[in-house]
């Protein structure tokens, strides 16, 4: 379990005297028994005079005889007057038969204990006492002004973003604005883009909007021109010296500058996430983009912007084993008409005039979002099962199962499952191997209930991850639980085996 330290430092900022409940230690003096007075204080904090405020309960012990202040004396010397009317002091007050009087004292913040005096005199015997109550003011809960205002590096804010249309909001938080002389710019800016998901490179598309939230402005607003193609929008933290003109591959990145990221400073701003990518069409002329499908397929994206003529561009795009397609593309249009099988999708190469164009050469790289196969188990003393089930959308996958001296090899197509049962032996291990995706695990025989000592002893089975995916996968997942549960991948170069 966790517990939260709560802080007993907690500023308020209160526009009216904000009076904070604060008990202090009372020491009281006096005898007991004979005719005296107890006197009590509890304190609290006025935060716009900055001011300890202490209150005094004066209470008389005498039930059949009224008890006259006759001195009051204070430490520190300040008034100390009746709290139902601050008009009239505490000295010369009248305590009625049994009850009490309760007066209010002011003293500075910095106060550490004050001291109540008080010498009474009860006129039906002609009975006295001088009898002193204290309080020691709590050293760690200080009482200051209010603030007037907040500095820029503590302020939050709130804001409002909408990429598509290019505009955005920031606003300070809370009542108080920025201190003078502190202020905190923000901006606003857009980007050409090659595709409609982050990629590089990208460029500054028009002028960047910048404002400045400071002592006289709580709340700005900011518009950008947003291209007509591919984009990036981003709302920044900063002024415009933040803004990066050029986005490449391995260059600087915004990171949590971007107002809504999980880091600082963008996290001290509440609001949606500040960045946008999308678009229809491409930006660059002529060029080329490349995504790879799960299935093994290649969408080539053209373009041709028209900066550098006003003619059509013939792109030629060519696969393996002779496989090719010629697409024209207008100035200033593009097209993402074209998809190269998987059979022909190991090089692509897109050429103009008979060259291949910087950037048109790609290879089909199996995207780290494709849903990897799931392996499932099932065990009892007679039989261990393994289930191999390939998701939908992507490519047929082998599995090669291996159980004792016996291997059994599946090829799982796209949204099918494939089974195979070996009869339990010795063996209490069973392993799992995609070898096109360069993975291996060990699944463990543990079948439910005892089966006289053999197999795992009734754990569940468990599967280790070793292998690196073929293509780049660094790393994928595969989970497994027994009867029916999920076994997912992890790539490993090196052998871990689990067990539940």
């Amino acid at each position: 379990m966790i517990r939260t330290k709560l802080s007993l430092r907690r500023p308020l900022a209160v526009l009216g005297a904000a009076l904070l409940g604060l008990t202090g230690a009372v020491a009281v003096a006096g005898p007991a028994s004979a005719h005296h007075t107890t006197i009590t204080a509890k304190v609290s904090c006025d935060q716009l005079a900055g001011e300890r405020v202490i209150t005094w309960t004066v209470e008389n012990s005498e039930t059949d005889k009224a008890a006259t202040l006759q001195t009051v004396t204070a430490e520190p010397n300040t008034p100390v007057n009746l709290r139902s009317d601050s008009t009239k002091p505490l000295q010369g007050a009248v305590i009625p038969k049994g009850g009490k009087i309760r007066a209010v004292q002011r003293v500075s913040s910095d106060t550490a204990s004050a001291k109540l005096t008080v010498y009474a005199l009860w006129k039906k015997n002609g009975q006295d006492a001088t009898n002193e109550g204290s309080i020691t003011l709590p050293v760690d809960r200080p009482c200051a002004p209010a603030p007037k205002c907040v500095d820029a590096s503590k302020a939050s804010y709130s804001h409002t973003f909408d990429g598509p249309k290019g505009t955005a909001t920031v606003k300070l938080d809370g009542d108080l604005p920025l201190c003078e002389g502190s202020e905190q710019p923000f901006t606003l800016v857009s980007y050409f883009a090659p595709r409609p998901q982050f990629a590089t490179p990208q460029y500054v598309y028009g002028t960047p909007d910048t404002d400045t939230i400071s002592g006289d402005k709580k709340e700005i607003e900011l518009n950008v021109e947003i291209p007509n193609c591919h984009t990036q929008v981003d709302l920044i933290w900063g002024g415009k010296d933040e803004v990066i003109e050029e986005i490449t591959e391995g260059g600087p990145r915004y990171g949590d500058k971007k107002l809504g990221s999980p880091g600082a400073p963008g996290n001290r701003s509440n609001g949606p996430q500040g960045w946008y990518n999308g678009g229809d069409k491409s930006c660059t002329t002529p060029a080329s983009t490349f995504a790879s499908n799960c299935d093994g397929t290649v969408t080539v994206s053209l373009s041709n912007d028209g900066k550098d003529g006003k003619y059509p561009v013939e792109f030629e795009v060519k696969g393996e084993n002779g496989w090719s397609k010629k697409v024209t593309v207008e100035a200033g249009k593009a097209d993402n008409s074209t998809v190269v099988p998987a059979e022909n999708a190991g090089k692509v190469e897109v050429l103009v005039d008979g060259k291949v164009i910087e950037g048109g050469t790609y290879s089909w790289e199996r995207p780290e979002d494709c849903p990897l196969p799931e392996i499932t188990t099932k065990a009892d003393c007679k039989n261990f099962s393994l289930t191999a089930s390939n998701p939908e959308g992507g490519l047929p996958v082998k599995v090669e199962f291996t159980y004792g001296d016996k291997t059994e090899s599946r090829t799982v197509q796209p949204g099918k499952s494939e089974t195979v049962t070996f009869t339990a032996g010795k063996d209490d291990t069973a392993l799992v191997a995609l070898p096109e995706l360069d993975m291996e695990m060990e699944a463990v025989y543990a079948p439910e209930g005892n089966c006289g000592g053999g197999g795992a002893g009734g754990e569940e089975p468990g599967l280790p991850v070793t292998g690196v995916a073929a293509g780049g996968i660094a790393a994928g997942a595969l989970a497994l639980l027994a009867l029916g549960a999920v076994l997912f991948f992890v790539a490993r170069r090196r052998r871990v085996r689990f067990t539940a």
